[in-house]
């Protein structure tokens, strides 16, 4: 009967679909080598870890080498008052001259800082900026396992439910063939089987859904590790349900509230924004630097050429200078007024001050909210995960009652379809549900600041990676023999036929 291929669905609904299948530490291993989002968090991560050796090099003595070299070349007339013996008074002369002169010069300057409270300011700050960064790429590394997890079950979820669809596809279509042989031979009505013919529409349309799904869950997957998952490893029929330990509540709360990354990256960035008010309010403290230089100035070496017209007479003088220097000294800057610029800046910085304290309680409301949402989903979960467990078998019997039901004539072909199509929602809810509780796992430990990869390979204990698929119609199984294998397969658009 029909029953006996979905009672096959339903062992097979939670193993592999190939005698390998890939294990979630797999997945999340090539998530580390290729997710861009935490390469991207690694790098701002490094980036900001420069902020405390650029606060100390303030600090220490600054020096620098200056040298410069330039040549100059003048030639021009002059006219000027002709002083020689005999000469008419008022009479001028013309002299050209002609000079090419080289200069170079050079100079070593020291700077230290002797008293500058802006740079210790910064400089307590730069160590807490590094610390949060630290924090934020911990966050991120924990973000990156949720996201593979969610991505890994959702396409297993998407499976199930493809599975499920061809399943009942299958079963509704030679349902369909029974009905239209009965009212071939008169013991049916034709309504029954337009029912029939328009329940397996509605199939064919739901399994074109299911694929896309699968289509969209795979791609979700390769976003994040760069390759298309291949087969994928499930949980087993044998499943643990665990619940939280310790079984309060708000001792979860009470350690997420102190361990969970995103918060106490709010509360750094709170003291980093209080630092901030800390160096505006510098703007009006006096600052001390001790400095000193030591150099050689103006060397000049090069030669004057005149010529005197009046006696025509020429001149060549040498002209040539060498000038070494050293300097120390202590230079003190007192800021008076700005402009009230640094006024502005004071109260700028006290409200993004008060902005993140505003941030911190938000955060910490929803770390608080995040918690009990996940501590209570994993608790539903596994009385979730019970019920559905009661609910297929409940679901199977009840088919089989309708199948022995319409067979005598006191039920409907739509009954038949109705409880049919029931089994197969409980059976991948209850699948769904398995993987809703692996989840709510994990984000329970997230919210609680300990998720980390050895909690990925627990979960793999609990899944079966060297399963085969039991036979299944449309996934490599034989139909039911007492069933022609006649159902008309509706075409499927080539970009989902991939997915699967």
């Amino acid at each position: 009967m029909i029953t006996t291929r979905i009672t096959a669905l339903g062992l097979a609904l939670f193993l592999t679909t190939a005698a390998q299948g890939q294990t979630l530490m797999e997945i999340y291993n090539q998530a580390l080598r290729s997710d861009p989002a935490l390469r991207e968090a690694e790098a701002n991560m490094q980036a900001q870890m420069q902020a405390k050796p650029q606060a100390w090099a303030a600090l220490l003595p600054q020096l620098d080498l200056s040298a410069d070299w330039t040549r100059d070349y003048v030639d021009g007339d002059s006219n000027i008052i002709d002083t020689s013996p005999g000469a008419p008074i008022g009479a001028t002369v013309i002299r050209a001259s002609e000079s090419d002169i080289d200069t170079k010069s050079w100079s070593v300057n020291l700077r230290q800082t002797l008293f500058n409270t802006e740079q210790w300011f910064r400089l307590k700050k730069s160590g807490k900026e590094v610390a949060q960064a630290q924090v934020d790429y911990q966050a991120a590394q924990q973000d990156l396992m949720i996201r593979v997890s969610e991505a890994y079950f959702n396409v297993l979820a998407a499976q199930d439910t493809l599975v499920s669809e061809q399943a009942s596809k299958e079963a509704i279509g030679r349902q369909l063939e029974q009905a239209e042989r009965r009212f071939e031979v008169g013991l049916i009505a034709i309504t029954d089987v337009k029912e029939a013919q328009a329940a397996y529409d509605d199939a064919v349309a739901l399994e074109i859904e299911a694929r896309r799904a699968l289509a969209n869950a795979k791609e979700v997957l390769r976003e994040i590790t760069g390759e298309y998952p291949q087969t994928l490893a499930s949980p087993g029929e044998e499943f643990p349900l665990i619940p939280p330990d310790p079984q309060v509540e708000q001792d979860w709360v009470d350690v997420s509230l102190q361990q969970n990354f995103a918060l106490e990256s709010a509360r750094i960035g709170t003291e980093i924004s209080r630092d901030n008010v800390r160096i505006a309010r510098t703007g009006h403290a006096p600052t001390l630097d001790f400095s000193a230089s030591r150099g050689n100035n103006n060397r000049y070496r090069g030669e004057q050429d005149t010529f005197d017209e009046a006696s025509g007479t020429s001149a060549t003088s040498p002209r040539t200078s060498d000038t070494n220097s050293s300097r120390v000294g202590i230079s003190l800057n007192v800021p008076i007024y700005s402009g009230g610029g640094v006024s502005s800046q004071v109260q700028e910085q006290v409200y993004l001050h008060r902005a993140s304290r505003e941030n911190f309680e938000k955060v910490a409301r929803e770390t608080e909210r995040e918690t009990r949402d996940a501590y209570l989903g994993v608790i539903a979960e596994i009385a979730r995960v019970q019920a559905l467990a009661r609910s297929e078998e409940s679901n199977m019997i009840a088919l089989e009652a309708t199948e022995a039901g319409y067979e005598v004539g006191t039920r409907t072909a739509v009954d038949v379809l109705d409880a049919r199509r029931s089994l197969f929602l409980a059976q991948t809810q209850y699948a769904r549900a398995k993987y809703d509780y692996l989840i709510n796992v994990i984000k329970l430990k997230e919210a609680a600041g300990t998720l980390a990869p050895d909690d990925l390979s627990e979960l793999d204990s609990w899944l079966v990676t060297k399963e085969e698929l039991q036979a299944i119609p449309g996934r490599g199984g034989q139909p039911d023999a007492s069933m022609p294998d006649t159902t008309v397969t509706e075409p499927v658009p080539p970009e989902l036929e991939s997915a699967q």
